[in-house]
């Protein structure tokens, strides 16, 4: 099977009534609201360059268009001291019976490196109004599996089974632009969403001596098997994807990725992929240049 995405264009969302967002929309996250339409998730920058958990909504009929941004974050920063003061990302959001579980990555700021990431978990009892985080703590905290950091958790709940791919750093290197991270994305699953045991080994790992960081996982388990996508990169993010039959094995694909355009918002990178089925077709939602400065894309597969 081959095919290609085609892009239907950069999706417009109005920040004017949340005076926290002062610019990106990153990593966006659609959530089914009804049929129709969905509660899209992405993370916004303040004017000191925090992300908070922000929340608009996404309609395809009768043109694909994205409603306000809601006045109030989601997900605020952390306190003082903890792993996320500085800054909370959108990751995935997991509906386990009435509840909703909101997985994210929080920031801190580093003096020997530039930053520090962790994977964090934040809970909905009513349906997704209102989030509360499950712990002060990560949700994956370092060790010496992963000893540098962890981030942007993917989670399938199968069979009552709980199955996550996130992000794991493998290294931090000196480099002419300063300090330069390595991170790859790994496995681990769980009996209750909570408590996580990271199996050895990376999921998806470097290919080249160039690619050095993995972004957001996506993974669909399909009739066929399961398939991954994720932005990778060099000097810019792009778009691929892989497949496995256990979804612990993976063998990457030449078709199913999305390379930058080459002009306009997203000319330089694409990331961040989110992946949803409608109406018998299958749409990608995707930031473009500058991790998400630029704003929230669309884009549909066609075989």
């Amino acid at each position: 099977m081959s095919g290609n995405w085609r892009r239907l264009g950069r999706l417009p969302l109005d920040t004017a009534g949340a005076s926290w967002a002062v610019s990106h929309a990153a990593l966006p996250l659609a959530d089914p609201a009804e049929p129709g339409a969905w509660q899209v998730y992405v993370s916004p920058r303040d004017a000191e360059g925090r992300a908070r958990i922000g929340r608009t909504r996404l309609t395809l009929e009768p043109t694909p268009r994205l409603a306000p941004l809601e006045p109030d974050p989601v997900l605020d920063l952390g306190s003082l001291g903890a792993f996320d003061d500085s800054g909370v990302t959108v990751s995935c959001l997991v509906t386990d019976g009435e509840r909703k579980l909101l997985y994210y990555t929080g920031w801190t700021r580093g003096v020997t490196v530039p930053f520090y990431l962790f994977a964090g978990l934040a809970v909905s009892e009513d349906g997704g109004r209102t989030f509360r985080r499950a712990s002060p703590a990560p949700l994956l905290d370092r060790t010496a599996d992963d000893p540098y950091l962890t981030a942007s958790p993917f989670v399938l709940i199968e069979d009552g089974h709980w199955r996550m791919w996130y992000v794991s750093g493998s290294s931090w290197e000196h480099s002419a632009g300063g300090p330069r991270h390595r991170y790859h994305i790994r496995y681990a699953d769980s009996e209750d969403g909570m408590r996580w045991e990271r199996r050895l080994g990376a999921a998806i790992d470097y290919a080249t001596a160039e690619e050095h960081a993995f972004s957001r996982p996506f993974v669909a388990h399909d009739a066929d098997g399961y398939r991954i996508w994720y932005a990778y990169r060099g000097q810019r993010y792009r778009i691929g994807c892989a497949r496995s039959r256990d979804g612990l094995t993976w063998t990457r694909c030449g078709d199913g990725g999305l390379d930058p355009s080459g002009e306009g918002w997203d000319s330089e990178s694409v990331a961040y992929p989110w992946i949803l089925d409608a109406n018998g077709r299958r749409y990608m939602l995707y930031n473009g240049n500058d991790y998400g400065r630029s704003g929230v894309g669309l884009a549909v597969y066609e075989p």
